[in-house]
């Protein structure tokens, strides 16, 4: 098939690239690099299925047109997007422009090019989890976040086009997903941060109690669930969650990769009023209409992003 895939030179992204180019379909990545980076791509970069990597921005509605027209998409993966909580209170123009509003723009080139739309969400939409049963996709959601906020418009905007015009598309909320490829500075994922925070000697810092749970996904599994979700019409029109199916606490984390107490300081939240407490996946939808399950435990999950970071010379 021959497939867009926006934010493709992101953590995520990057995964998604590399198995559509292993299943041997021909992919075209749009990214404006404001999160992604050209050295998560520098692997594919003489792949034959690679078309074109496109440095560009999904607001940028002549770039959008004369790209789709061009290039016939059987699917877009719509993975570009602003994602950092913090800078969505900060700053929530840039993040609705670019969650809600560059959506719309991707979805008229694909409402007019019948192309199929798999939209990358996030489990951050959610309510807290209240049970040991964990969030399934009616469960409540709450914009507790402009980031959240921005991403509960863009679903929205995404599905209408399967009401209104009969247009293929799916939803994807993925729970916290780390990895290979996943920043380690301030703008990076929890288990990235620490690791190598770890590894240099640092204290692991902690925002508030360090309670709060998360359902930490690893990366590949979750490029795989991104994947099917576009290669199967039984989730046309759906919302579906991928996760782990366990959560742990931040402390808990903290501790796994530090495996010392005095290591781990507690500060001050930076935005308390936008942290989620309980998150826990139910993928039941998605094992049962995907017949997707994840692999990766979180032990070979850690052990596997640690190699990578010292690999990379992050440290």
């Amino acid at each position: 098939m021959n497939i867009l895939l926006t934010g493709g030179a992101g953590f995520i992204g990057r995964w998604v690239a590399k198995q559509l180019l292993g299943d041997g379909h021909l992919v075209w990545i749009l990214d404006d690099l404001s999160n992604g980076r050209e050295d998560n791509i520098e692997e594919f970069k003489d792949h034959k299925g690679l078309q074109a990597f496109i440095i560009g921005d999904i607001k940028d509605e002549a770039l959008l047109d004369k790209v789709f027209s061009e290039n016939k998409f059987d699917i877009c993966y719509h993975l570009g997007a602003s994602i950092n909580v913090q800078d969505s209170i900060d700053d929530p123009r840039t993040t609705f422009n670019n969650d809600a509003v560059g959506t719309f723009y991707v979805m008229e080139q694909c409402r007019k090019h019948r192309t199929k739309v798999v939209f990358m969400s996030t489990c951050m939409v959610y309510d807290v989890c209240l049970d040991d049963q964990g969030i399934t996709e009616i469960h409540p959601i709450k914009p507790a976040s402009p980031y959240a906020g921005a991403k509960i418009a863009a679903e929205n905007m995404v599905l209408s086009y399967y009401f209104a015009y009969d247009l293929p598309v799916v939803v994807i909320r993925p729970f916290n997903t780390y990895g290979p490829f996943q920043k380690t500075g301030g703008e990076g994922g929890v288990v990235a941060i620490f690791i190598r925070n770890n590894l240099v000697g640092k204290d692991l810092l902690i925002y508030g109690k360090g309670e709060q749970t998360r359902d930490l996904l690893y990366v590949e599994d979750c490029a795989n669930f991104v994947v099917e979700a576009g290669y199967s019409d039984k989730v046309n029109g759906q919302i579906v969650n991928a996760g782990l199916g366990s959560d742990i606490t931040i402390n808990e984390l903290a501790l796994v990769i530090a495996k010392d107490e005095m290591r781990i300081k507690h500060v001050p939240h930076i935005h308390p009023q936008s942290e989620i407490q309980k998150l826990l996946c139910n993928s039941t939808k998605a094992k049962e209409l995907l017949g997707w399950t994840p692999k990766v435990s979180l032990e070979e999950g850690i052990l596997r992003t640690e190699k990578w970071i010292q690999s990379s010379h992050l440290m």
